[in-house]
């Protein structure tokens, strides 16, 4: 029997990437990777490469704060690289940190960094690049946040590209309704990859085969429930990591559902069935005692990075919501219960981020019905695959009676591709499992 060795299979992964993407004759690579697999790991040992082998190089990020983290992540591995940072002309275009490092330089104007071998930028920023010599190479980091609008406006400025993201994310966002082109191979609020790949279905695919992120109790229920055509596996075994809490339980459903999700990496606090309004005050409530609990009971967590108990401090902990009116309302209830320095966000916001320990407030929780946006797989998706440790989702009975209620009453589009997985199929498969580790409680 083989026993699957995760470092011998990333690297087998990584090298079969980079051999496509430094020899290989397609205009394009494209890499799916999970929750954690080390995306912008790949993304900077790309690019070294591809500087070493002097192919001039432009990275397409989609945030500012994904390529200033990019620019840090190259300056710290190859300190001697000279590196460009294309901006906006903005007042504060980008982290401050980046004036301490002298193999940075930074410009508003394209013109002024050619010839460096590697410049970043936004793919909003690149989208206004005119009139200068294309890049042999480009890596497009995030390439399913990335509308194909977004990516066409950039597609002259490069010969081959890599095109590296997670395909369980959130879709990209669009301010305007796009159904006039739904079922059309040119769909501007299609994903950069689902339309690069409609035209280029001969494009080598690979896929990253380990999540680094998430532990061995969640690996195979996010695996399974989000990314059926692309699995993977933990990089941990179930004995590597260990949460526990310094302070025993005081029997409260709090605790109790701290204590299963140490136990078993999953909880769930499920409060009554009933309709309400989208800031629930008691599953607000709710939260933010699970987390002050959490900070009262002393956690600390062991790993492979660490033998030794590390604390859990407020900054590894995360409170994960599908709406923003919902984020205000935890960290309004945590401020009442003097608890700062937790993240609290929405799935949007929290998406590439890491924490130990999250504590998620369902999507479908309280509502009279199911909406193609409190349905959208990769919402869910996003909320449970940012933990290292352990995931506590605050939810009120009464879901999978209403995802049965509801089947869909979307049009059907002639020539979209069927997303899969469906939303009513990965709520049901993780409020199986989760069903498992429940612990009611009336307030």
């Amino acid at each position: 029997m083989t026993v699957f060795d995760p470092s011998a299979e990333a690297a087998r992964a990584t090298d079969a990437i980079l051999a496509d993407t430094l020899h290989g004759t397609a205009r394009g690579v494209v890499v799916n990777s999970p929750p954690g697999a080390g995306k912008s790991t790949l993304v900077v040992r790309a690019a070294l490469e591809l500087a070493a082998a002097g192919r001039p190089l432009m990275v397409v990020a989609q945030t500012n704060a994904q390529v200033d983290d990019l620019v840090l992540r190259l300056a710290e591995k190859e300190p001697d690289l000279e590196v460009g940072r294309l901006h906006s002309s903005d007042s504060d275009p980008y982290d401050k940190a980046l004036d301490d490092l002298a193999n940075v330089r930074k410009s508003a104007k394209a013109g002024e960094l050619t010839g460096l071998p590697v410049v970043l930028s936004t793919a909003a920023k690149w989208g206004h690049v005119k009139n200068v010599e294309p890049w042999a190479h480009a890596i497009v980091d995030e390439a399913y946040q990335m509308r194909s609008d977004a990516l066409l406006a950039v597609a002259g400025l490069f010969e081959r590209a890599l095109f590296v993201g997670d395909p369980g994310q959130l879709d990209p966002f669009s301010v305007v309704g796009a159904e006039q082109w739904a079922g059309l191979s040119y769909d501007p609020s299609a994903s950069a990859v689902s339309t690069l790949l409609a035209h280029n279905p001969e494009l080598p695919q690979h896929r990253l085969p380990v999540s680094w992120r998430l532990p061995a109790s969640a690996a195979p229920l996010v695996s399974d429930a989000f990314y059926p055509y692309t699995p993977f596996r933990s990089g941990t075994g179930h004995g590597d990591r260990k949460l526990s809490f310094g302070v025993a339980s005081d029997g409260s459903a709090q605790d109790r559902v701290l204590d299963e999700a140490a136990e078993s990496g999953w909880g769930l606090l499920e409060l009554p069935a009933r309709h309400t309004p989208r800031t629930d005050p008691e599953a607000v409530g709710a939260i933010a005692l699970v987390v002050r609990r959490l900070l009262d009971r002393g956690g600390s967590a062991v790993s492979e990075r660490s033998e030794t108990p590390v604390p859990l401090t407020p900054d590894r902990i995360a409170v994960g919501t599908a709406h923003r009116d919902q984020a205000a309302a935890v960290r309004a209830a945590l401020a009442d219960l003097g608890v700062t320095g937790v993240t609290v966000d929405t799935a949007n916001r929290l998406q590439g981020r890491e924490y130990d320990v999250t504590v998620v407030l369902h999507p479908l929780s309280g509502r009279p019905d199911a909406t193609a946006f409190h349905l959208e797989t990769g919402r869910l998706c996003v909320l449970a695959s940012r933990h290292r440790h352990a995931c506590i989702v605050v939810c009120r009975a009464g879901v999978a009676e209403l995802l049965d209620e509801h089947p869909s009453t979307d049009p059907v589009q002639l020539g979209v591709a069927v997303s899969f997985p469906d939303g009513w199929e990965a709520n049901h498969a993780v409020l199986s499992h989760l069903e498992e580790h429940r612990v009611g409680w009336t307030p």
